[in-house]
């Protein structure tokens, strides 16, 4: 492990706790990464949907837009229909699966919305290209955190509003999950200043391309078990996921030795189940209570799983050779402008979108100055301590 590598990327507290936490090789060595899922397979007609009432059950299906290889974000759907049985009595059940196995990842949205499937459990970034304030319902680039977008959501207008516009697609939102601030992604070369982002192609999710291609870089967005063969082969120069405890499941630091921070796309990206309005309708009031619960408890042991696994993943990737390194200014400073500047374009032509982004953005300013003076000082202080 290069100790200066370290120190020059993440600072020396932040090297001093690595380097500790690294010290014995036996303890440093990243376990061997599971082979990467396999690519969804080409849609096959589906049944019709599974709808039992016999004797007052329910049986429904979920669609989820990642693979089972994936236990935090895949598992958050489990988390939900286990709870949902659970609650029940039995009565409710929902069968849950990955990408590929009834439609492909980004098929989803289209299931739900024309009653293939009652639910499903994805990213709403991923369909920005219907409408760009599908973005708005996961993360935009130098959006909310995750607790600020939690707040949006419950406490804020952020509910309303998006379920106001799901509506056109004929279904309802629940908050899903949320990862927490994301990694930068892994890359083949280093990232020295915004000229290196010039022909960059890089797969990355959802919105954030649109601001990528401003930079002049070229985004992919290729579902999680496609990404490895990806990078491996250089059809890509960099790749982003999520974090360290699902990318080094995914095996990224072995075909790229680059490791960038912060995820300045994905402060706090939030992951949503869809439910076809028909469907929801139909429920009994208690039954949809179940529905409100059982996603809050999925939306909250998400994030919890996240937050606790992904310190030692960090710590493995670190010791196994992982080169991390922050964006340098110019880069996050060249990105906020476009950002701004794109987000000011998209509501001169979007009326759904000037309506639900004037909100956020209020919201964001006023929970800025709070964390300021709150969380953000506390953290920087404790994150200066030798714990």
């Amino acid at each position: 492990m290069d100790r200066r590598l370290i120190i020059r990327g993440v600072g020396i507290a932040g090297a001093a706790a690595l380097v500790a936490a690294c010290g014995k090789k036996e303890e440093a060595a990243a376990p061997a990464p599971a082979a990467p899922a396999p690519a969804a397979p080409p849609a096959a007609a589906p049944a019709a949907p599974a709808v039992v009432t016999g004797g007052g059950a329910i049986r429904w299906r979920l669609a989820s837009s990642f693979p089972k290889s994936l236990d935090t974000i895949f598992g958050a759907s489990e988390v939900f229909a286990k709870q949902v049985k659970a609650m029940s009595g039995g009565k409710f059940d929902i069968s849950v699966h990955a990408a590929g196995e009834l439609m492909p990842a980004f098929g989803v949205v289209d299931g739900v919305q024309q009653g293939t499937i009652e639910i499903c459990h994805t990213a709403p970034y991923y369909f920005f290209g219907k409408n760009e304030c599908f973005a708005l319902g996961t993360a935009i680039p130098f959006g909310l955190n995750s607790r600020q977008m939690t707040a949006w959501m419950y406490e804020g207008n952020g509910l309303k509003l998006m379920r106001e516009f799901y509506s056109k697609f004929d279904m309802i939102s629940f908050p899903g999950g949320n990862t927490g601030a994301q990694m930068g992604g892994w890359y083949r070369k280093e990232i020295k200043s915004i000229k290196d982002m010039k022909g960059l192609k890089m797969r990355i999710g959802g919105f954030a391309g649109k601001v990528l291609e401003r930079l002049g870089s070229v985004p992919q967005n290729i579902p999680a078990g496609e990404i490895y063969q990806a990078l491996e082969k250089g059809t890509i120069d960099a790749a982003e996921w999520v974090g360290p405890y699902d990318d080094q499941k995914l095996g990224f630091n072995k075909v790229a030795p680059y490791y960038y921070y912060p995820g300045w796309w994905e402060g706090g990206p939030q992951l949503d189940f869809y439910i076809n309005q028909k469907a929801w309708d139909t429920l009994s009031a208690e039954n949809k209570a179940i529905i409100e619960s059982a996603t809050a408890h999925a939306h909250v042991v998400m994030q919890a799983r996240y937050d606790a696994l992904n310190p030692t993943a960090l710590k493995q990737l670190v010791g196994a050779g992982t080169k991390l390194r922050s964006f340098s200014p110019d880069v996050l400073s060249a990105a906020f402008k476009e950002s701004m500047a794109l987000y000011s374009e998209i509501g001169t032509t979007n009326p759904d979108w000037k309506k639900i982004y004037g909100d956020y953005a209020k919201f964001r300013a006023d929970q800025n100055l709070w964390f300021r003076f709150t969380e953000a000082t506390f953290d920087r202080f404790m994150q200066s301590q030798k714990l």
